[in-house]
């Protein structure tokens, strides 16, 4: 798709990444950031764990349906499901990608929402490093398709990887200090 699109990508901070598995955690301002994530990460196996609600999108609903976790975010049976089928993909090797913003912001971007926890606490409790990057301008290259004067066109993705968070420094600090750590890193290089 990235390339059909023209959409070139370059990236900053690929050396910070880990050996796998690891949780990624990346704010999400466009739909182009879920298909540019296999391009900027070829060498490392990943799922992706997303709402259940992406289930309902026609195109999409194939692709995420065989490779990813889907999250029930209203049925606390299957979300704690889910939290499980995660823990055995990490114990075979994946990592797992994850918005903790839950969603794609309808308004002020490239601001973020507020983080939700499931990401920090499937890092700890599965004992992995958490790797944090930066989608900077996707938002600029493909917006929301239901707004009809939105930007959409070919263009450079910018991306910046940031400092690895340590399964040593995941397990010493709380979920909430991880969720701060975080947020702060990947707020660290969003442009207006």
């Amino acid at each position: 798709m990235r390339i059909f699109c023209f959409y070139a990508v370059r990236v900053e901070g690929k050396k910070n990444i880990p050996e796998g598995p690891y949780i990624i955690c990346a704010n999400h301002t466009s739909y182009l950031d879920i298909f540019l994530m296999y391009s900027i990460l070829p060498e490392h196996k990943f799922l992706f764990l997303g709402k259940s609600e992406i289930l309902s999108y026609p195109l999409v609903k194939t692709f995420f349906k065989n490779y990813n976790i889907p999250v029930f975010r209203k049925d606390r049976l299957k979300a704690a499901k889910s939290f499980i089928e995660c823990k055995k993909a990490v114990d075979k090797g994946w990592s797992l990608a994850i918005f903790p913003e839950g969603g794609i912001p309808d308004e002020n971007l490239p601001q973020m929402m507020e983080f939700k926890e499931g990401a920090f606490q499937l890092a700890k409790k599965c004992k992995v490093p958490i790797v944090n990057l930066t989608f900077i301008n996707n938002y600029k290259l493909f917006s929301d398709p239901d707004h009809v004067l939105s930007p959409s066109g070919p263009g450079l993705s910018r991306v910046k990887f940031h400092a690895t968070i340590s399964k040593e420094e995941v397990a010493a600090m709380s979920v909430e200090e991880l969720k701060l750590k975080v947020r702060a890193q990947i707020e660290s290089a969003i442009e207006n």
